[in-house]
């Protein structure tokens, strides 16, 4: 760089710097205006003086002087030295001095002074412009006013490849590809018209002697004028961001990876997220082939090379075609093609350049390769758990660079990535399947056929979260006509959840065929349901003292004989009930505590329902999301069953319509009875004394009551049947009995008597004078047993009406 000609700035300029002449013995032979103006002394007052006596300081005077023998010795001298205002303040003043040579006269000192704060801004900006030539790493380049290269620095050099030289007078962009070229041309043209400058224009660079190689720099581009504002180019800084923009477009890859793939726990989604997130950042097509077994669920055998199903495609241009093969297609790889070989050992391929015939060459590829032009290829393994799950292929057509080293290396972290999502989503999906196949078995799969209730219900599973839920429902016919609504929800999630619930809905209809009250039937689920803990503590499931099973429950008995309901729940939500003409409300009971807290009490509420009310039974997923306000669910489903009577499959229909989403997140169990009453014709009943004529009196009533009925054919065995129990209540029982006869879907025949004792059937012996009535009384009838109540107990018996078993 040739040494820059002094301008205007130049605050040694002569007519801006503070002039003096000293003679060889220091005395001032000559004083200009400046200097005056700067320290305050006119020329008559220092002229003929010795400098040091008049501009100097005595404390001031070492540096003064030390500087004054280094000017002797070096013949000049450039610095800062502090000098005497005619006022006496110290100024500060950057200092030159030559030495000049008058022949006989001797030498004279030539001094140029201005203020020290000038001097080091100028000197700054120097350094700052010679260092923006010579050392700076950012590219400099001088546009002209014709939009020539006036000059650019040795950084521009660097990065092109070219002598600084070969720029001068260019065009912009010369050296560039058309492309490119002409983005280059139009940004200086913008800011050369425009006078707006550009700050961080990020531009793809490639080079006309190196086309496949692909670089980005940074551009920041800005108007250059003269004081009188004539535009003398554009100045542009342009810095090489090839590799940090790799590095960022990695992390962005990487950051995307983490973020949109495994989100949805679907195999098929996770792979069509990656084939996505590939495209365009990395590859210009991308296909995701999965193994067969991983799209079941199932574990993949190792080192197996298909068949595969592909599952994620992605390629860039609306026009560009895509790999062969549709999504969810099976596709063949050739023995001798690098999917297959990837899939049986698990190793990844890097083909950086494609021969022209490579997409053509028999075995090499076939029909699975893109016809797009390919050059350049990776295929990667999707590997989790040192199981090989599928490949994912990666071509470039469009983008004239290869892939690389560190593209493969890259491709393989998100692939591994990937895999591990995939791996879940597979295994998630065998959980589900094993769970929902699961809790299909567990769940009844029609409702019984009964005649007190009409039932419609729905059951959905949870499309989200983790696995199925512990929502049960059952519909238990019971002795008398009556019937056991019940719903509950296991807490938890997945198979044990599943398998929980199956436990308590077995325990639930065992205890049904008891006949226990509805708050008896939740004290022993609450048992069970603190031994099943306790099962989980002891084999060390989970710490001790940590609830691992749980679960609510509902429970309501129906007697459609006396319109009676009776309900309790275990921190259940309660139930809805709807009157006949469309009122609708939550029942008022007590909440009761969920199953497995253990010794509290639960409490049963009897209520009286007309015919053809609506009784609401539920699990928490219809009530609406957790963060939703369950009072709000509550309002809106007490609102979706306040209509007028009308088909209750759609009243179920529109409860489910309006407060389930599409995709619920937890299980969603819906069951609505309309209860029925039983015809006071069906039924007789009849209070007889404790006497031993009531066992004939017994057999006349129901002789009577079945010729009404047109059961003539019942008369013999359910004399018999009548006639043997109200003889064991006149014997055991000391009481009065009541014998009911129910005809509905059956023939019931039940004898009540005051007493707790539990009947027991026994075999008599040859020489035993008693002792066989249960015995008979089981072998005439379908169904036999007893129930307790507060009041004692009943013992039922049923026969179907077409005739007497044998």
């Amino acid at each position: 760089m040739t040494e820059l000609s002094e301008s205007h700035d130049d605050p040694f300029a002569p007519h801006l710097a503070a002039l003096a002449v000293l003679d060889d013995r220091g005395v001032v032979v000559g004083w200009n205006r400046r200097a005056q103006e700067l320290l305050g002394h006119p020329d008559t007052a220092v002229i003929g003086r010795p400098a040091l006596e008049v501009l100097v300081d005595p404390p001031d005077l070492p540096a003064v002087t030390e500087a004054a023998a280094k000017c002797r010795r070096a013949g000049g001298w450039f610095g800062v030295l502090t000098l005497r205002h005619l006022d006496g303040q110290p100024v500060e003043l950057g200092l030159r001095a030559h030495g000049l040579s008058r022949g006989d006269r001797g030498r004279e000192w030539f001094l140029a002074a201005a203020p020290a704060g000038d001097v080091l801004e100028w000197q700054r900006d120097r350094a700052v412009l010679d260092g923006l030539y010579r050392q700076c790493p950012i590219g400099l380049v001088i546009h002209g006013p014709d939009q020539r290269i006036l000059r650019v620095n040795r950084a521009i050099e660097r990065f092109s490849g070219f002598p600084a030289a070969d720029f001068r007078g260019l065009s912009t962009g010369r050296f560039l590809l058309a492309d490119d070229a002409r983005k280059a041309v139009d940004r200086v043209r913008q800011v050369m018209q425009t006078g707006r400058p550009l700050v961080y224009s990020e531009q793809f660079v490639r080079l006309e002697q190196d086309p496949a190689r692909e670089r980005v720099a940074l551009v920041s581009s800005f108007r250059m004028e003269d004081p009188s504002g004539r535009v003398l180019g554009v100045a542009e800084m342009i810095e090489d961001i090839t590799e940090r923009h790799r590095a960022q477009r990695r992390l962005a890859l990487l950051d995307q990876v983490g973020s949109r793939i495994g989100t949805t726990l679907d195999v098929a989604e996770t792979a069509r997220e990656l084939a996505e997130v590939m495209v365009p950042h990395l590859a210009d097509h991308a296909s995701v082939d999965l193994l067969q077994a991983v799209t079941r669920g199932e574990e993949p055998t190792r080192a197996v090379a298909g068949p595969v199903v592909r599952l994620g495609t992605c390629s860039v241009g609306a026009q560009q075609p895509g790999p062969p093969h549709p999504e969810g297609h099976p596709v063949e790889f050739g023995p001798d093609t690098p999917q297959a070989g990837c899939l049986a050992d698990g190793r990844p391929v890097l083909e950086p350049v494609l021969p022209p015939d490579w997409v053509s060459a028999a075995g090499r590829q076939g029909a699975q390769a893109p016809d797009l032009g390919a050059h350049s290829l990776i295929v990667v393994p999707l590997a989790a758990r040192g199981l090989v799950l599928g490949v994912m292929t990666l071509w470039r057509s469009r983008r004239p660079d290869a892939f690389e080293t560190d593209d493969l290396t890259l491709a393989q972290e998100l692939a591994s990535r990937a895999a591990v999502a995939i791996d879940n989503a597979r295994r998630f999906t065998q959980q589900q399947q094993t769970a929902f196949t699961l809790q299909s078995s567990l769940l009844p799969r029609t409702v019984p056929d009964q005649s007190a209730v009409e039932v419609a219900l729905r059951y959905l599973p949870a499309s989200a979260g983790p696995g199925l839920g512990g929502d049960w429902f059952d519909v238990i016919p019971l002795s008398g006509a009556r019937v056991a609504l019940v719903v509950g929800d296991v807490v938890g999630r997945g198979i044990h959840a599943a398998a929980t619930m199956g436990r308590l809905r077995t325990a639930v209809h065992t205890l049904a065929s008891l006949d226990l009250e509805p708050d008896e039937v939740l004290s022993r689920l609450d048992d069970l349901v603190n031994l099943l803990a306790a099962e989980h503590e002891a084999v060390g499931e989970r710490p001790v003292g940590e609830q691992v099973v749980g679960a609510t429950c509902l429970y309501a008995v129906y007697d459609p004989v006396s319109g009676r309901c009776s309900v309790a729940r275990a921190g259940h939500p309660p139930p809805v009930v709807t009157a006949p003409d469309g009122q609708a409300a939550l029942l008022d009971l007590p909440a009761g505590p969920p199953l497995g807290l253990g010794g509290l009490p639960f409490e049963t509420r009897d209520i009286e329902l007309a015919e053809g009310s609506l009784l609401g039974l539920y699990t928490n997923g219809i009530i609406g999301e957790r963060h939703i306000d369950a009072d709000a669910g509550l309002t809106k489903l007490c609102a979706a069953l306040a209509r007028p009577a009308g088909a209750l499959e759609r009243t179920c229909q529109a409860v489910i319509d309006a407060l389930v989403p599409s995709r619920p997140s937890d299980d969603v169990v819906l069951l609505i009875a309309r209860t029925r009453m039983l015809p006071p014709a069906s039924v007789a009943s009849w209070r007889l004394p404790p006497e031993p004529a009531s066992a004939a009196r017994a057999r006349a009533l129901t002789s009577a009551k079945l010729t009404e009925w047109g059961l003539e054919h019942l008369a013999f065995t359910t004399e018999l049947i009548a006639s043997e129990l109200v003889t064991n209540v006149y014997r055991y029982a000391g009481g009065p009995a009541t014998l009911r006869l129910i005809r509905e879907q059956c023939l019931v025949c039940e004898v009540s008597d005051t007493s707790h004792t539990s009947p027991h059937l026994r075999h008599a012996r040859t020489t035993d004078e008693g002792g066989r009535g249960l015995f008979l009384v089981a072998r005439m009838t379908e169904r036999w047993g007893t129930r307790y109540t507060r009041e004692g107990k009943t013992v039922w018996t049923e026969q179907p009406l077409t005739g007497t078993p044998v």
